[in-house]
């Protein structure tokens, strides 16, 4: 049944469900208890001054604000906007009261970003792990009736510091080594896209001329040269447009317009060379003098891939704005070339460590010995088997692999021994069951770039990018956290329905 009614609701007559104050349970309630804010705090420190300068925001502003904006996927002018609308989002960034305006200005987050490197995030990362894992260990021993006796059984836990595992005897049975191994590592690389346009040599000559052209207008007023040196924007531009708009482009006309293209270019740098000699360039803003210098760097790859006719080189320059940028060959058949930075990761239980983070491509197979060394340095122990894609499987890492007796997923390289034959059923259900065991890391990247913003990295600066990119692998761990705390919250629901809290404790999850 419906009953009609135009009464228009005035916002005075608007009740708050709250009453007055939130909601424990609330989401950003719950993950206000889960990040290690002095860690966060301590991080925060060593970039911001102490001393000097006007006052800065602070560590819980600044981390909780970026972290909104990934665990939301907003841009900076939403995240402000929600933050501004949203008590629970105001609580989580450390304000003791809601207010009605913007907390900060979206050009902020900038900052915050730069304020962030990715070794404080890979450590933030980390602690987040480790308050987990130490969570399910006194879950566990409580749970526990043991006796005292059967603990000195046990295998060392989780994060032992290095120092204690170097002390350990060197000559320990086989037998010791082998519970000293356990888990596995699912290893992968892939590349973050950046929000760049699809680079070709005429359009990215075309910018750079352009921003010649800018430097120009500035620099003549500033000499006293009668004669402004042509440029030629007009017939140049033109020329231009007359090739985008081209349908039908053989190889000899794209070189064509490339020589064009290129004469235009060096004939302003040449010009800018000769306005130097009467001015200076403290007059260019730092925007228009980082483009300069990609321009005349543009216009030497682009020469040198002209003159030789080949489209490959070191360092190869695909944006302008955006000079850090390289093509990462990838093999995929939707995209086989992306643009943006390439990360390696590790997948333990669910959680993601990234291990390498670069804009040059590189082969991920040299991450395999780092990744098991870190897992080392964070359990105390390495993994009992590493599950990875073919390229990983080749021969120094194999003998890396079973040196520490430490099984690597994949089949044998070289001519299968008679041996080997004589139990392939019983390989190709291993090799079978290890494809299954990888697939949690495939899905993590697809969860990091449908759900936090990794399917397009918007950030302009090449700190940015990593910030960006760290905070959203740090968001979906913490993702998982929450989970595992809801499941000890419903546990304390079956147990004892009357305190919902008893157990969970928000400070010390």
């Amino acid at each position: 049944m419906y009953q009609h009614n135009e009464k228009q609701l005035k916002i005075e007559e608007f009740e708050l469900p709250f009453a007055g104050e939130l909601n424990k349970e609330n989401r950003w309630v719950v993950l206000n208890g889960l990040i290690p804010w002095d860690l966060v705090e301590e991080e925060y420190l060593t970039i911001v001054s102490k001393k000097l300068g006007a006052p800065a925001f602070s560590a819980r502003v600044a981390f909780g604000s970026l972290f909104i904006k990934s665990k939301l996927n907003l841009s900076d002018r939403e995240t402000v906007l929600m933050i501004s609308e949203n008590p629970y989002l105001q609580f989580f960034i450390g304000f003791s009261k809601f207010i009605q305006k913007d907390p900060f200005d979206a050009s902020m987050l900038t900052y915050f970003r730069k304020r962030f490197f990715a070794k404080s995030l890979l450590l933030i990362n980390e602690e987040i792990h480790k308050r987990e894992i130490l969570q399910k260990q006194s879950n566990e021993n409580e749970s526990n009736d043991s006796d005292s006796d059967d603990d000195n059984n046990k295998p060392t836990p989780p994060f032992e510091s290095k120092e204690a595992e170097d002390n350990q005897d060197s000559s320990a049975d086989l037998e010791y080594l082998e519970i000293k191994k356990k888990g596995k590592l699912l290893l992968d690389a892939t590349a973050i896209p950046a929000d760049i346009a699809y680079p070709n040599d005429i359009k990215l000559i075309n910018k750079a001329r352009e921003r010649t052209e800018k430097v120009i207008d500035l620099l003549f007023p500033e000499t006293d040269l009668k004669k402004k040196p042509r440029t030629y924007r007009k017939v140049a531009r033109r020329n231009y447009l007359e090739f985008s708009r081209s349908k039908r482009r053989s190889y000899s006309k794209i070189r064509q317009y490339q020589r064009k293209q290129l004469g235009y270019l060096e004939r302003n740098l040449r010009s800018i060379t000769l306005l130097l000699e009467s001015s200076s360039l403290e007059i260019l803003d730092k925007v228009l003098y980082k483009s300069l210098l990609v321009s005349t760097e543009v216009s030497r790859q682009q020469r040198e891939m002209y003159d030789t006719k080949t489209k490959r080189i070191d360092d190869r320059i695909v944006s302008i704005s955006q000079p850090h940028i390289r093509p990462i060959k990838r093999g995929k058949e939707h995209a086989p070339t992306e643009f943006g930075a390439k990360i390696s990761i590790s997948l333990i239980d669910g959680y993601v460590f990234v291990d390498t983070m670069s804009f040059d491509s590189y082969n991920e197979a040299g991450d395999l010995s780092r990744s098991a060394e870190n897992y080392k340095r964070i359990f105390g122990y390495y993994p009992a088997s590493i599950h990875a894609d073919q390229i990983y499987r080749n021969r120094n890492n194999i003998a890396w692999c079973k040196a520490r007796g430490i099984r690597l997923s994949g089949p044998k390289l070289g001519r299968p021994s008679a041996a080997y034959l004589a139990e392939l059923e019983h390989h190709k259900k291993e090799m079978k069951q290890d494809e299954k065991d990888r697939i949690p890391v495939e899905g993590k990247f697809g969860e990091l770039k449908r759900k936090y913003g990794l399917d397009r990295i918007m950030t302009k600066l090449a700190q940015t990018t990593l910030s960006a990119i760290n905070f959203s692998v740090l968001v979906a761990n913490l993702g998982k956290v929450c989970r595992f705390f809801w499941f000890l919250l419903f546990s304390c629901i079956k147990s004892s329905k009357n305190d919902l809290f008893l157990c969970c404790d928000y400070s010390e999850v």
